[in-house]
């Protein structure tokens, strides 16, 4: 009887949550372990129900997905992934450059943005005529683009990049988590302003249909996470090149002033490598000024960064000035990409 070997030790599947982002970026979807309860956002999920049941309104089901989003004619809300495990937040950050909802006050202002759009279906108020008047027709093509108008009083703010203005669906889910919100006191704080009718009567609609119950109870989910077979990598390229900048415009006489490739400067500090140097303070630094992704700010950067270095460009004055100087300069670009209509609406 001939003795057979003993069978090879089989080596334990990696942690995937050791792996380097590479590694992690080669992963499905849909391999991803991990589901929304125990988890930060779950218990801030929980708050917004009950601000709803509070109100007589009946919760959305929730589901993760890749992103944010509530489906047409579905009472639900997709929640991204990268909310469900502190490793999928951190390759987001190294991917995007910021966490969209990582932070309580923006996950609850979201949270409550999409709770409006999940009981707008739940209720189908989108039908109602005065629903229509006051914040346009639902029909609406979203456009790809839009140009906000930041002083406008006729829409609320409450999400960055004043997307109330992007598409009536979206006032009608902006001024909803106003309305929801306890702390938003807006009866004041948007007194004297057109946005204040909206807010008036979405807080009649309410009171209207918490006697009543939903019209749509559907628990249908909309892209699943099990369900996506695409990997990180491939989301994560499609994601930066919806948020990128297609026209990053920026003029060389701008940079001229503050640097130079002339002679006498030749021994000053290389542009380029100043820039490098205040990269990260200056993308956040300007975001928080614009209410834009940082994403897009950093692509301005890196173009700037590059032409700095093609034409040789040097500092010509001390670097806590020319920071300042750059810092302006990097707004006012910012600002004009945002208000030229390239505005892009979220995915």
């Amino acid at each position: 009887m001939v003795d057979t070997p003993p069978a090879e030790p089989v080596a334990p599947a990696p942690d995937w949550t050791t792996l380097s982002d590479e590694h992690l970026l080669d992963m499905r979807m849909c391999d991803l372990p991990v589901a929304l309860h125990g988890t930060e956002v779950e218990a801030r999920i929980q708050r917004v129900d009950a601000e709803l049941q509070a109100r007589g309104l009946t919760p959305p089901h929730y589901w993760l997905s890749d992103e944010w989003f509530s489906p047409d004619g579905i009472p639900g809300v997709a929640v991204p992934f990268y909310l469900a495990h502190p490793r999928l937040a951190r390759l987001e950050l190294a991917q995007m450059l910021e966490v969209e909802g990582g932070d309580d006050d923006t996950c609850m202002k979201i949270l409550r943005h999409e709770a409006g759009h999940a009981i707008d279906n739940a209720y189908q108020l989108r039908r109602r005529p005065t629903r229509r008047r006051l914040f346009g027709s639902p029909a609406v093509e979203y456009p790809e683009y839009y140009t906000p108008k930041p002083y406008s009083r006729s829409f609320v703010q409450h999400l960055d990049h004043w997307y109330a203005q992007s598409h009536p669906d979206e006032d009608f889910a902006e001024t909803f988590a106003v309305w929801l919100d306890p702390s938003a006191h807006w009866s004041t704080r948007y007194a004297g302003w057109p946005a204040h009718r909206k807010l008036e009567y979405m807080d009649r609609l309410m009171r209207d249909v918490a006697a009543r119950p939903p019209a749509v109870v559907s628990k249908r989910q909309i892209d699943p996470l099990p369900r996506l077979r695409k990997t990180l990598r491939e989301h994560y390229k499609k994601k930066r090149e919806h948020y990128g900048l297609d026209h990053p415009d920026f003029y060389e006489s701008d940079l001229g002033n503050m640097f130079s490739s002339a002679p006498e400067y030749a021994r000053n500090p290389s542009a380029a490598k100043f820039l490098r140097k205040i990269r990260r303070e200056a993308r956040a630094t300007v975001a928080s000024f614009t209410d834009s992704y940082q994403y897009t700010i950093e692509q301005l950067i890196a173009k700037i960064i590059e032409r700095c270095r093609e034409l040789n460009l040097r500092l010509t004055d001390a670097e806590d000035v020319t920071k300042t100087d750059f810092m302006v300069f990097l707004t006012v670009q910012t600002m004009n990409y945002l208000h030229s209509g390239r505005h892009r609406v979220a995915l």
